[in-house]
């Protein structure tokens, strides 16, 4: 080997936001256990939007929580970013949550007595920190919502909520966004704004999002798609068209 070899850095580890080695999620013991998950390998790249998909039960979402910090691992690695989720006490994984990652859920959980404005702020107003109004200005900017910052959600859409949930969980900076089934409750319409602006985050904030979705057409708007089967990795598919997703998925019983 020339000795210069041995100095370069792996290829994969500056791109990778997060990776997981050997992850199982085991529920219960004995004769009712369920294996949710049963030995995980996957590299989460940086600064791109990939979608996890698979049948109901694969264990999809399970992934996803341990990923987040939501859910702990029976055993193998968790790691986002420089930090070694497994092992770590109620405390540290707190911290790591409201630190680290960003949240965007089907069910927008934004707080209905308060207006957009405060509802994007609510992480600081919780840790204390200051924001850094020129990256609010901009996720604000981007989102297309400067003009709804003084409505409660009630006074907003469904897609509207959305977007400002994915304010909230943009503008804290954080290293990864996970998004559980963002459209859920949103027509198609508004499944296409707020996917939209999940794409945007990416390519114009430089956002990473690890989405969860059962929906062909929100994972084209993904660089890549993860499926999962069996609480394994059933294979990848690299710029998906809603074409490849769907016959991927009846390939692995999706």
């Amino acid at each position: 080997m020339h000795p210069a070899a041995a100095l370069r850095p792996p290829v994969a580890a500056p791109t990778a936001a997060a990776v997981v080695s050997g992850l199982t999620k085991v529920y219960g013991a004995g004769d009712t256990a369920v294996h949710a998950l049963a030995g995980i390998d996957l590299s989460v790249a940086r600064g791109r939007l990939t979608a996890v998909m698979g049948p109901s039960g694969s264990g999809k979402s399970t992934l996803m929580h341990c990923l987040a910090g939501l859910d702990s691992a029976t055993s193998g690695s968790v790691r986002v970013g420089d930090v070694e989720l497994t092992g770590l006490g109620d405390d540290a994984l707190t911290r790591f949550r409201r630190d680290r990652v960003g949240f965007v859920f089907q069910a927008y959980n934004l707080l209905p007595m308060l207006t957009a404005r405060q509802n994007v702020l609510l992480p600081f107003e919780l840790s204390g920190r200051e924001p850094d109004w020129a990256w609010f200005d901009e996720v604000v900017s981007v989102l297309g919502i400067g003009e709804r910052m003084g409505h409660r959600p009630s006074q907003l859409s469904g897609g509207q909520q959305q977007r400002v949930a994915i304010a909230r969980a943009l503008t804290a900076r954080p290293e990864i966004v996970f998004a559980d089934e963002p459209t859920g409750n949103l027509d198609s319409r508004a499944s296409a704004e707020v996917l939209g602006f999940l794409r945007r985050s990416v390519r114009e904030l430089g956002q990473t999002v690890v989405m969860v979705t059962h929906e062909p057409s929100a994972a084209a708007y993904a660089d890549e798609v993860v499926l999962i089967a069996d609480g394994r990795v059933a294979g990848g598919i690299s710029d998906p068209t809603p074409e490849a997703v769907l016959d991927a998925l009846s390939r692995i019983g999706g």
